[in-house]
């Protein structure tokens, strides 16, 4: 029973480190009741319960937002991510009597591989709850970020936890816990002093969070009605008045489309004009007799297009509906009857202050999407999302706190721009400035650098830290001696 309740104890801590609460902090001890409880159990099956204990506790609460959608959609992704946590903790017990220097490393390499999987497999993955975001984005670690990424601050949270279980079983083990927590507060010190910082060129901008007339269900002349009250909105910024102008995902679709409706372009392109700002507008177009793409349009102040972004990762079973021939029997998937064609590449948009990058929504939630975008040359970025399915829910918190992450990583400021909330600007140093509600109608006005600097650690060589772990790993199972899978063979063999 004890091994259950320290099970309990871990996922909570875990759900704490994440928002709504936001305890990022605990991101560093949240897994030691499962790891002391891993040390314990003598049977597989029950490993594996664990493990999979373990993920419920923690995914149920933190994606409850998706029940809204229906538990059809809440219930499989829970299942799903709490298998692989079960996947994890069993590869965890089966090294539990290895040497402890052997199992410590198992114990991360094993978690970095797991997070790699989940975040790309299945249907291009699913990185809500990385330990990464919420070890990264306590606030006096933000400033690392640049060095190591989301996946070195997952390393050194697992790390900590793990030699934590270890000093827990023996005193003796401190140095499991000392060595990482001393490069911690290193990170912490030296992202503090050097933080990541735009101080290029700056733009003035105008966030146009037009919302929409029906939130959370689709309702009559949807796509007029938000296209107008974003324009609305838009024409209540006076002459001048900003830079650059951010409209957010789904603010305009077919046939409301600028791409495909003179009038609907010149309604923009006036307004370009009248403010001499250049104008980003965000959403859907049909193409093809069963598809439609999701881009960001970019018109400069004197109304010339000067590029579109497609988005090149779709939402599974909300912007496509994988193996829908087999998966036809589902009623809810009817709501999705047309899948979104994917973009091939980055693009970044020039502007005369400098290189302007996007993603789009659930894009924002991928760090590797985001770096794309700054190697390919971007030095302030956008996430234009939507976001108005989930209702009044941490969906829009926990998101923030992704890119945030994310913005810290590339070291350059972004613009937030949602549809019904939340909106916001956030700093290179990954600091949120002033934020709109939820449902609010409303324009935010912020300013945004450039980056001058060049690109960051992270940027340059992405998940190097990740590599390291699972070196480790390798390191951990194959070097010779006590515990290796080497001398285990040895002994089958003489056995």
């Amino acid at each position: 029973m004890i091994n259950y309740l320290a099970v309990v104890l871990g996922g909570l801590l875990l759900w704490a480190a994440f928002p709504p609460l936001d305890l990022g902090a605990l991101a560093f001890v949240a897994p030691t009741p499962v790891f002391w409880a891993l040390r314990r159990i003598e049977r597989p099956g029950e490993a594996l319960t664990v493990g999979f204990l373990w993920g419920w506790l923690f995914f149920g609460p933190l994606l409850w937002w998706i029940s809204v959608l229906g538990f059809v959609a809440w219930v499989p992704l829970v299942m799903l991510m709490s298998a692989m946590y079960a996947a994890y903790a069993i590869v965890v017990w089966s090294a539990r009597l290895w040497p402890a220097w052997r199992w410590w490393l198992v114990a991360i390499g094993a978690w970095v591989v797991m997070e790699f999987v989940r975040a790309r497999f299945p249907f291009g993955g699913f990185p809500w709850g990385s330990l990464g975001y919420a070890a990264g984005g306590f606030q006096p670690f933000l400033g690392a970020v640049q060095w190591i990424g989301p996946v070195g601050w997952s390393v050194l949270a697992i790390a900590v936890s793990a030699g934590l279980a270890l000093v827990v079983e023996d005193r003796r083990h401190w140095r499991f816990v000392v060595d990482p927590a001393v490069v911690v507060l290193l990170l912490a010190l030296g992202g503090s002093f050097l933080a990541p910082k735009a101080e290029g060129r700056a733009l003035r901008v105008a966030i146009v969070q037009g919302s929409s007339p029906c939130p959370m269900v689709h309702c009559q002349n949807e796509n007029e009605r938000i296209y107008r009250s974003h324009l609305e909105l838009t024409r209540s910024i006076p002459e001048g008045g900003a830079d650059l102008v951010v409209w957010a995902e789904n603010s305009f679709g077919t046939p409301f489309d600028p791409g495909t409706d003179d009038t609907v372009r010149n309604e923009i392109v006036a307004e370009a004009e009248r403010i001499g700002a250049y104008v980003l507008v965000s959403g859907t177009r049909l193409v093809e007799d069963d598809g439609f793409l999701n881009v960001n349009m970019l018109y400069s102040p004197e109304g010339v297009l000067i590029g579109e972004y497609a988005k090149r990762h779709p939402v599974p079973f909300g912007e496509y509906v994988p193996l829908r021939g087999i998966l036809g029997f589902i009623p809810q998937l009817d709501q999705v009857p047309r899948d979104m064609v994917r973009g091939a590449d980055a693009v970044v948009f020039p502007l005369e202050e400098g290189r302007l990058g996007s993603v789009i929504s659930f894009e924002g939630a991928f760090a590797r999407w985001v770096r794309s975008v700054a190697v390919a040359g971007a030095e302030t970025m956008i996430v234009a999302t939507n976001e108005s399915s989930f209702g009044v829910s941490p969906a829009s918190d926990q998101l923030i706190g992704m890119t945030r992450v994310n913005a810290a990583a590339i070291g350059q400021d972004l613009v937030h721009a949602a549809i019904t909330g939340k909106s916001t600007f956030i700093d290179a140093d990954g600091s949120v400035g002033e934020t709109t509600g939820l449902f609010e109608r409303t324009v935010l006005y912020g300013v945004v650098q450039m980056r001058t600097d060049p690109p960051t650690l992270y940027t340059r060589y992405g998940d190097w830290v990740g590599f390291l772990a699972v070196a480790g790993l390798v390191a951990a199972m194959f070097w010779p001696g006590e515990g290796s899978l080497e001398s285990r063979w040895v002994a089958a063999r003489r056995g």
